[in-house]
């Protein structure tokens, strides 16, 4: 079976690293992707990266704007009148970075408590972990911690980037976001996380902070591919078709590029 794979969409397409919010609370300084990942990308050899998609979940309190964050990124939609998540929902978001394509699984968690013995479950495998608050509601800023530590249960906490997000920029003055901004970053350098700032209605910062996490969770995923050494390296984006081979002796199939 052949199966033609569209094309990444013009606003998907990363080519330079994209560039932090606040170098107060920031997990990498630097304007371009590591010298051995750019030299990968160049030569198509960055393993089975394009096949993968990297998990990212959401986590934070009833409505601090999880949702409504997602979607306005995904869908490039606002609705003021969102209901709560029940359980848990995903997006897959399909990119193109340097020039490889690439995966992200964002999963949308339940910010009630009666939920939380199901969305645990979830937060296994994730690359990122972003908690989210509502700039106009300290106590959610507070309760960040608890969420981010129910999430790195499930996770080695070496092998994930942490986000702190404050959303709901145009529902607060310039003063109050500033000084909300000031208690936010010092959570986010306790929990070694980036910090950023969004408005889900009008869209501020939003296409910029998922960017960012695209491009830390590419590059850390094709370093790790270079890593592995011993393992053949599949060149990926060299074309649009993928050849799926299935095995009926054992109901097995395999994924081949062309």
């Amino acid at each position: 079976m052949l199966q033609l794979v569209p094309p990444v969409s013009k606003n998907r397409v990363i080519a330079d690293f994209p560039k932090w919010y606040t170098p107060e609370a920031c997990l990498q300084f630097k304007d371009h992707f590591h010298m051995q990942v750019r030299a990968a990308c160049q030569q198509r050899n960055t393993g089975t990266i394009g096949l993968k998609m990297s998990k990212v979940v959401v986590v934070g309190d009833l409505y601090v704007g999880k949702t409504s964050l997602i979607n306005r990124f995904c869908k490039d939609i606002f609705d003021r009148d969102y209901k709560a998540t029940i359980g848990v929902d995903f997006e897959i978001e399909r990119f193109e970075i340097a020039g490889i394509p690439y995966n992200l699984q964002i999963w949308d968690t339940a910010g009630q408590e009666k939920f939380k013995c199901i969305t645990s479950t979830y937060y296994r495998g994730a690359q990122v972990i972003i908690t989210v608050f509502d700039l106009k509601d300290i106590q959610t800023l507070e309760h960040t911690r608890c969420w981010l530590e129910d999430a790195q249960r499930e996770n080695e906490p070496s092998s994930t980037f942490i986000f702190l997000v404050g959303t709901k920029k145009d529902t607060v003055s310039a003063a109050e976001c500033e000084r909300t901004e000031h208690d936010a970053i010092r959570f986010a350098n306790e929990m070694q996380a980036e910090y950023w700032t969004v408005s889900a209605k009008t869209g501020e910062n939003v296409k910029e902070f998922f960017f960012r996490v695209a491009a830390l969770a590419f590059e850390q995923s094709v370093l790790r591919e270079l890593e592995k050494g011993s393992a053949p390296m599949i060149p990926i984006g060299t074309g649009n078709l993928i050849k799926v081979e299935r095995d009926e002796s054992n109901s097995q199939a395999s994924i081949n590029c062309c």
